[in-house]
């Protein structure tokens, strides 16, 4: 006949099993390595931008301090300084300071982007004429005499092989008038991957 308390000791054998509540090692230490690169972009990154990201001073100061550091062995100190400084923060700080971050990489694309779309425009202008009497429709205000001065100096300067002065001058001229209107006039034909460095 079976013993009814055959194994049974008193206890369950799940209550000696271990409860991991928290994170492994493993997962702290990715966290802390995000946070540690997470505090080298703010470092990396435009003083004026750091400084209108809200967090604790003490972290912004130490991220301030880090950037002006150009000894190599100070500023990794610092950087290691910084990170411990990060990984102080709560979720909702660090949740905040990576939306700003994250921000910035989208107004870099938007940005390279209509870059690239008036350097297309301004070779356009330097292939066709007519391209300068659309501007003016787009752009009342435009003076045309002196674009279409630029244009001629341009052309001049690629025939020539001379340095891209009125080139240049041309698109700055273009990004003052994108300002605050409508995108710069695109050609269906073009290549929108064209790349082009000279600016």
């Amino acid at each position: 006949m079976p013993n009814a308390n055959r194994g049974a000791v008193g206890f369950q054998s799940s209550e000696f099993e271990q409860q991991y509540d928290r994170p492994s090692k493993s997962q702290l230490k990715r966290e802390s390595t995000a946070l540690q690169k997470l505090g080298e972009t703010l470092v990396n990154a435009a003083r004026d931008r750091v400084k209108r990201i809200p967090m604790p001073e003490d972290v912004k100061e130490a991220i301030l301090i880090c950037q002006q550091i150009s000894d190599h062995e100070g500023r990794r100190r610092q950087l290691q300084y910084v990170g411990k400084k990060m990984r102080k923060l709560t979720e909702e700080e660090v949740g905040v300071i990576q939306t700003a971050v994250d921000g910035w990489r989208g107004t870099s694309r938007a940005e390279a982007a209509s870059l690239h779309a008036i350097e297309r425009q301004r070779d356009r202008l330097l292939e066709d004429d007519g391209v300068i009497t659309e501007l003016r429709g787009r752009h009342p205000e435009l003076d045309v005499q002196h674009l279409r001065t630029l244009v001629r100096n341009a052309r001049k300067e690629q025939a020539e092989k001379k340095p891209p002065k009125a080139y240049r001058e041309i698109f700055q001229l273009l990004k003052s008038l994108q300002g605050a209107t409508q995108p710069p006039i695109e050609s269906e034909e073009k290549d929108e991957d064209d790349d082009e460095e000279n600016s």
